[in-house]
């Protein structure tokens, strides 16, 4: 049998892991840390896992693959360079791993990513000899990009982007122009350079699409360098952990609070997130909660906005949706939360006067409202705020807008401008959680839901960018 090569995609952390196999036995590479997922697709497709295999210590999720090692028997396969708390199968570049009769891993040292990172060329026996059908690249060579080079400190940068450029023309010359390209990131994570233009490609592909393969190497890096923007402050917990071994998860239903305990823990500071859409939250929700609902990438901005540590309450319309929640957390290392809420809103709340509301307008309304027309309902904006990312902010934004990207929000509240506040963002769901941030300190808000390249048609005045 060919050789199979299955995707497991975490889309809201924008990564991917794999398994490959032959039929009889597989490889895993690059686990998440909720590794039941790929239990149940190696039980589906019927095969054995005997080698699980990382391709860098991961700086922006926990790994599975300790623990999947331990339950399968596998082969943990993991850098000899990077220094770590467990026993695993240290791997180099130029080792050759056999898996079966058919298929083997090849091991090519690619740092950039990180200065150990490795990718593994899945070879296929033929009646001429060993065959590369593709190669898993991790945070090496991305689809249309390569992964960021400033997650081990801003120091390290510049020397790990000339290596990333080193490794990436590496895999192209190393490999034919069919062979496949599996990377780990560069499907909306933080951890990529920037963001992926296919769901699919090859080396051939990459020559003629990717920069890093067009451009010489201190063009490369100084385009890399320059478009790099912030990710994720829990990144910093991420390496420590993995590097020690992460413990395995837990997963079973945590204690659910009622009304009186959720106010108690609310004026205590912790964090008590509501998961329902943005919609349903602007239309009725607790007082002091904060809008991160599970159609966006939750996990990762709560990470990111929290103090780490803090204890974190989940609020959602159904027990599913908290197990799909604490699922996202403990793969960002968040591993129990401290009580939920289901149900309806009203149940939420000791008394009436907890329920508020939070009012949404779009483009055009803003356009309106700055022409001196404020739709009927709707406050007269005094601040325009914008919670999009530098990169986004560059790129065109409103005239007159403030800037606070929604990372920097909770420790810059009191920094904005007085009076009625008007947010957006990119399409809302970042808008509103700033808008909840905003109105859990008594400012008037309104949410702007609406896609921001909207707001130039709608006749929104956009600031010159020279």
């Amino acid at each position: 049998m060919a050789v199979e090569v299955s995707v497991i995609a975490t889309s809201s952390l924008g990564d991917r892991s794999y398994l490959a196999s032959d039929g009889q036995v597989g490889v895993v590479v690059d686990p998440q840390r909720d590794i039941d997922r790929v239990l149940y697709l190696a039980g589906e497709k019927g095969v054995r896992i005997t080698h699980v295999v990382e391709t860098h210590v991961h700086n922006d999720y926990v790994s599975g693959g300790l623990e999947l090692a331990r339950i399968t028997g596998a082969r943990y396969l993991v850098a000899a360079a990077d220094e770590v708390g467990f026993d695993r199968a240290p791997v180099s570049d130029g080792d050759v791993v056999p898996v079966s009769d058919g298929v083997r891993l090849r091991v090519v040292g690619t740092p950039g990513h990180t200065f150990h990172h490795l990718s593994y060329v899945l070879d296929e026996a033929t009646d001429g000899g060993w065959q590369p059908v593709g190669v898993f690249t991790g945070g090496s060579l991305l689809f249309g990009t390569t992964g960021r080079t400033d997650l081990l400190g801003g120091g390290h940068a510049h020397e790990l982007a000339h290596r990333q450029h080193a490794s990436a023309k590496r895999l192209a010359d190393l490999l034919p122009d069919g062979a496949q390209v599996w990377p780990t990131h560069g499907f909306g994570s933080f951890c990529s350079a920037s963001q992926s233009d296919a769901p699919e490609s090859t080396i051939g592909r990459e020559k003629a699409k990717n920069p890093v393969l067009r451009l010489a190497a201190e063009e490369f890096v100084a385009e890399t360098l320059a478009g790099l923007d912030a990710y994720p402050a829990y990144y910093a917990h991420m390496g420590v952990a993995n590097a020690a071994g992460p413990a395995p998860v837990n997963l079973t239903p945590v204690t659910r609070a009622d009304a009186a305990e959720l106010r108690e823990r609310i004026a205590a500071g912790q964090w008590v997130v509501d998961l329902r859409h943005r919609k349903a939250y602007a239309t009725s929700h607790l007082a002091g909660t904060v809008s991160l609902g599970l159609d966006g990438p939750m996990s990762t901005w709560l990470g990111w906005l929290i103090d780490w540590g803090t204890p974190i309450t989940l609020l959602a319309d159904t027990p599913d949706q908290v197990t799909d929640a604490q699922r996202e957390l403990v793969r960002i290392g968040i591993d129990r939360p401290a009580a939920h809420a289901t149900g309806d809103v009203d149940a939420w709340a000791v008394d009436p006067g907890q329920i508020r509301e939070l009012p949404m307008a779009d483009f055009p309304a803003l356009a309106a409202a700055q022409a001196g027309n404020t739709p009927a309902g709707l406050p007269t904006p005094d601040v325009v705020l914008d919670v999009r990312m530098t990169n986004e902010w560059t790129a065109g934004h409103i005239a007159g807008a403030v800037h606070v990207p929604l990372p920097d929000l909770p420790k810059r509240l009191t920094d904005l401008p007085a009076g009625t506040v008007w947010v957006h963002c990119g399409s809302g769901y970042r808008a509103t959680a700033a808008a909840s941030l905003l109105t859990n300190t008594g400012r008037r808000v309104v949410v702007i839901n609406d896609k921001f390249d909207r707001a130039e048609p709608a006749g929104v005045a956009m600031a010159d960018q020279g």
